[in-house]
């Protein structure tokens, strides 16, 4: 199937076109009918699979059919919310590339910045809005904003947006809109907390989901490094020294971990820039403008703030913490392999993650496969065809202790050695930071 046989406006078609599009992925393929049918939509979808021209796209159609651009002041027709500025943004951009032939305005708020560029956009109308809760629920109490034409409502990245404490204000938001409305609803993950909240927020609605491992994990590259945690920096500079032309996001767990990565890489001569919560929005922008461009090969994040990163051409992804919640890896190596493409994603494992690495696997169904041992190799390393360990209980280690040395034989030293009581000498390194 082509975008052509989907029956959407010719200066859609065009701008698509001028976008290197021609046939839709899969969730494109299966919403985009649905939506301009003019039904509601529940998506199951991770990120890179094309969500953001899923619901884009049918949505510009359908207001470049019935708006009059021709009127003086512009009311919003549709809201779309997203949990991140940074994928605010994106969307946006989205918007403006796919819908820059059709005459339709949109605009972008979110926190963190002062609010007059944004109430000035409002006061000069605009048909398509891109939020974050925040900052839309204040513009909202303050006036700015009313839903009276409100057409269409796009809910993204749902279970992030839970993940962040929005929950609240996302009800808050769904309680003022017009009861007469197209709804669509995107979620990677269903939880209890989710489906309660599509409920709210559906009438009519169909459901397309795309599966983890038919997005992203099948397409992408991957491998998974066992080492130390005190080697791990090191690991990660011989990584980007051997990719010199390698343009790569490297994940951290935490804002502290992001920024302990870019000084280590600079003390290396590798420039990088750090992108999370705790960075201003000005700081944040100019990074990813610098990554987007060129101008920076590689840019350490966070998961929340990486949301909203799309890169052309983006070769490698490095998870330097692997994450503790198995969804988020997929999420993470879909910055590569976006939409048709491919690439490559490695992660770093240490002692400490191993569970996490099981979690994954169970989650993607497939082995990810073990990297070549390298000079950082962790002391501990399962070989290829050894099964991670599972984890042990720990007991009350004074009594096992007691028991080891009552029992002689269970003791390594042997039961003759007269000296099972003297202390061993800790080898672990991956616990020494």
């Amino acid at each position: 199937m082509t975008f052509k046989e989907l029956g959407l406006a010719e200066p859609i078609l065009k701008a698509l076109e001028a976008e290197g599009y021609t046939h839709p992925t899969p969730i494109q393929e299966q919403s985009i009918p649905i939506l301009l049918k003019g039904k509601d939509l529940l998506g199951v979808a991770q990120t890179g699979t094309g969500k953001t021209a899923a619901f884009g796209i049918p949505i510009l159609h359908q207001l470049y059919e019935g708006i009059s651009l021709s009127q003086n002041k512009r009311k919003i027709k549709a809201l779309i919310v997203t949990p991140t500025r940074e994928l605010a943004i994106q969307i946006a951009e989205s918007f403006t590339a796919y819908g820059k032939y059709t005459g339709l305005r949109n605009t972008v708020i979110f926190g963190g910045v002062k609010q007059g560029k944004q109430v000035n956009a409002l006061r000069g109308g605009v048909d398509i809005l891109i939020a974050t809760p925040g900052r839309l629920l204040d513009l909202m109490n303050q006036g700015f904003i009313s839903f009276r034409d409100l057409e269409h409502v796009v809910l993204d990245e749902a279970d992030q947006m839970l993940d962040m404490g929005f929950i609240h204000d996302i009800k808050k938001i769904i309680a003022k809109l017009p009861p007469k409305r197209q709804s669509l609803f995107f979620s990677a993950t269903m939880p209890k907390d989710i489906v309660e909240l599509s409920r709210k927020m559906l009438g009519d609605f169909e459901r397309v989901t795309i599966r983890p491992e038919q997005a992203t994990a099948e397409k992408v590259e991957q491998g998974v490094y066992f080492v130390s945690k005190p080697n791990k920096p090191k690991l990660l500079i011989h990584i980007i020294k051997e990719n010199p032309e390698s343009t790569l996001i490297v994940f951290s767990r935490t804002k502290h971990g992001a920024n302990k990565i870019v000084k280590k890489l600079d003390q290396a001569g590798i420039r990088s820039a750090a992108i999370h919560g705790n960075k201003s929005q000005t700081a944040r922008q100019k990074a990813l403008s610098a990554f987007k461009e060129g101008d920076l090969k590689v840019l350490v994040a966070t998961d929340i703030a990486a949301r909203g990163i799309d890169v052309e051409d983006l070769s490698l992804v490095v998870n330097y913490d692997l994450p503790n919640v198995s969804e988020t890896y997929v999420h993470r190596i879909g910055r590569t392999g976006r939409a048709n493409a491919s690439g490559t994603a490695l992660s770093f494992c240490d002692k400490e993650e191993r569970a996490y690495l099981r979690d994954i696997e169970k989650l993607i169904k497939q082995s990810v496969p073990r990297m070549p041992e390298h000079q950082f190799v962790d002391e501990d390393t399962p070989s290829d065809d050894q099964p991670i360990p599972p984890k042990k209980k720990q007991g009350n280690s004074r009594n096992n202790n007691r028991n080891r040395n009552r029992s002689g034989g269970n003791n390594f030293r042997g039961k003759n050695n007269r000296n099972t009581n003297r202390p061993k000498k800790r080898t672990d390194s991956s616990r020494s930071e």
